[in-house]
């Protein structure tokens, strides 16, 4: 009798040096095999060989740039994936400390949406404000939303051409409740980095609520901090 597909993708993932080095990437950004071997702690021959491996298997592309190979998540679907298993496993290790009150817990990436408590604070807000509509079927935007989404420079309506969801909901594993993701939820943050309502902390997924911020999300969303 053949495995389930999950057999081989729990393998791969399973691994401590690979579930390293995509817990690494999970802030969206890529990285080289020589920055992700220095997270793993493995040498740099080996790191080839299992990013390799992660790659044959779609749960990691490859983004070239002249002579540099960068790495990166396959897609938003093995984030959360990836997100979901960290929920699963408890708080054990770094994730323990996570959920302590640090700056990941409070804000941090998810691939390419917004995570911790503020991601979470951030869903409950919009849907308390009804711009989006949370039922058994998903999450929608209503027109509402829309225009509120359209007020800080994101067309709703070109997101929803796009090939991916325009909205979906992701288990946040620190907070155990959802956040915003799909191509809303990569919208909103980007956004919100280019309005530098949120700042990058060099070499973490945590993110910084600046002033402007927290002033512009309450004002605009109705986000309490």
């Amino acid at each position: 009798m053949n495995a389930p597909p999950i057999a081989a993708i729990g393998a791969l993932i399973g691994d401590p040096a690979r579930a390293l080095m995509l817990s690494a990437l999970m802030d969206g950004r890529a990285r080289t095999a020589t920055e992700l071997a220095v997270e793993a702690g493995i040498g740099r021959a080996t790191a080839s060989a299992h990013l390799g491996k992660l790659t044959e298997r779609n749960l990691l592309s490859v983004v070239r740039q002249g002579r540099h190979r960068y790495f990166r998540l396959a897609s938003e679907d093995v984030a959360s994936v990836l997100e979901s298993l960290m929920v699963l496993g408890g708080p054990v290790g770094d994730n323990a400390r996570v959920t302590a009150s640090t700056p990941e817990r409070e804000a941090r990436t998810c691939y390419d949406h917004l995570a911790g408590r503020l991601g979470v604070n951030l869903l409950d807000a919009l849907a308390a404000k009804h711009y989006l509509v949370l039922d058994d079927a998903g999450v929608g935007v209503s027109p509402g939303g829309r225009d509120a989404f359209a007020r800080v420079g994101i067309d709703v309506d070109a997101l929803d051409r796009g090939r991916r969801p325009l909205a979906r909901l992701c288990l946040d594993w620190s907070e155990r409740r959802n956040h915003l993701a799909g191509g809303l939820g990569a919208a909103l943050l980007a956004q919100c980095l280019r309005k530098r309502w949120l700042q990058r902390q060099e070499g973490v997924r945590a993110v910084t609520l600046t002033h402007a911020g927290r002033r512009a999300l309450r004002e605009r969303f109705g986000v309490e901090v």
